[in-house]
């Protein structure tokens, strides 16, 4: 099945990055129009109307949310959180990379929508050539009359930074990314407020991922529904899909929401190596429940993966085929959330450590089968009780790995025993006393 590609559509035309071939494609002019001839009513009606859910991993409706921040002249802010740090996800990168300019007048269209005049691109720290390359491109928008005080002559005023982050997980939470926007160390904040009312430096806050702002010039430019002939119903438009792991063709593919899992993981990126079949796959990066091989005809789809106990989250997909063990899988992930846990509250603190004790403890032998329903019920609790969600996203994989493969985890354990060392047996051994003096 082939890509049905509206972000990518141009991705590898050279020198896409550069104003003047951007422009040339037709770009920015959907800013364009929502500036010069549409009220923010008009385009909060249109991005609701098209149905745009947010591509970082919650999937709520993107004008819905823009809708909640209140009307008025008080200072307002967009944040685009670029903070692409779930393991298994680097479509951001490539988006960002490739097209900026795409994801900038995205961000200028949602500011006027939400009247926000100030808007903050939080990247990940490690992305320091991205980062660099959307600088230039910020600058020549600026230049080009499309960011700043009066854009396009029309009055309008929005304003855009670049803020480096400095490589933290939990800093792609949207509460702990605005606390390090204010120069505060990264923790999530208590909601409510959320941040629609109470964001950065108090004001009025909208938050979307960068693959959510991109698609905004093309609602504009096409109308919403147009969008939504793309997809399904409940899941309009297209996804870009990062595929990892055990798969022959690893990569970003462009596709639209509920085609079948199988084809993306078979079909566009190869499938697992030759003599090797799928064990077990994420739906949507590291934190998502995972599925089974049995479900590889599930659509992929924000409803079909919920129906299905999982998520589609951020839109990456990790194979593990036969070769790859799954107690040993668990225990990584669980390692990364216990070391990304900011440590404020106690459920993920606590839990996130304990559960990689306990796995450990299954790899050396030293657990029981009971000691399985003890860290199953562990995820249990922590998960819904935590102050964010970085405990629910350790808990939900690392609870459904051991559900689905229990006997996995039971031979493991069998295994990890029959691995370990033996004490001295000392009815075959000559534990007298050596004397001094006297070689053994």
């Amino acid at each position: 099945m082939p890509e049905t590609r509206l972000l990518f559509r141009r991705v590898d035309e050279p020198e896409l990055a550069s104003i003047d071939t951007y422009r040339r494609l037709g770009g920015y002019r959907s800013l364009e129009r929502a500036f010069r001839d549409m009220e923010a009513e008009e385009l909060l009606g249109l991005l609701e109307e098209s149905g745009l859910r947010g591509r970082g991993g919650a999937g709520f409706s993107m004008g819905k949310k823009a809708s909640f921040l209140p009307r008025g002249e008080m200072s307002k802010y967009l944040c685009c959180n670029a903070d692409e740090s779930e393991p298994g996800t680097f479509k951001d990168r490539e988006l960002m990379q490739k097209n900026p300019h795409q994801l900038i007048e995205g961000i200028a269209i949602a500011a006027l929508a939400a009247g926000a005049g100030w808007a903050f691109v939080f990247i990940r720290g490690e992305y320091a050539e991205v980062a660099d390359i959307l600088d230039r491109a910020v600058a020549d928008a600026y230049e080009a009359g499309y960011l700043g005080e009066n854009i396009l002559g029309t009055g309008s005023r929005v304003e855009v930074v670049v803020h480096r982050g400095a490589g933290a997980y939990i800093c792609g939470e949207e509460t702990a990314l605005l606390d390090s926007l204010e120069g505060k160390r990264g923790n999530p904040r208590l909601k409510p407020p959320f941040p629609a009312i109470q964001g950065l430096y108090g004001g009025p806050t909208l938050i979307n991922n960068v693959e959510t702002l991109s698609n905004v010039p093309h609602i504009v430019a096409n109308g919403a529904e147009w969008f939504k002939g793309f997809g399904t119903e409940q899941s309009p438009g297209t996804k870009v899909v990062s595929v990892s792991g055990c798969v022959q063709r690893p990569g970003n593919y462009e596709i639209e929401l509920g085609i079948p899992s199988r084809e993306l993981i078979y079909g566009l990126a190869g499938g697992p190596p030759e003599g090797r079949e799928v064990k077990a796959w994420f739906p949507g990066g590291s934190s998502a429940p995972v599925l089974t091989a049995a479900e590889l005809d599930l659509p992929y789809s924000f409803e079909a993966m919920a129906d299905a106990g999982s998520m589609l989250g951020s839109g990456a997909i990790i194979v593990a085929d036969d070769s790859v063990s799954i107690p040993e899988l668990a225990l990584r992930t669980a390692r990364f959330y216990h070391h990304e846990s900011c440590g404020k509250c106690t459920p993920c603190r606590e839990g996130t450590n304990w559960t990689v004790k306990m796995l450990e403890r299954v790899i050396s032998g030293e657990a029981t089968p009971m000691d399985l329903d003890i860290i199953a019920s562990v995820q249990e609790n922590i998960i819904g009780h935590c102050l964010c969600v970085l405990g629910d996203s350790m808990a939900m994989p690392v609870g459904s790995m051991v559900e689905k493969f229990r006997d996995e985890f039971e031979a493991a354990i069998e295994a990890g025993r029959a691995a370990a060392p033996r004490p001295l047996d000392e009815s075959t051994t000559d534990a007298r006393p050596v004397p001094l003096g006297v070689s053994a």
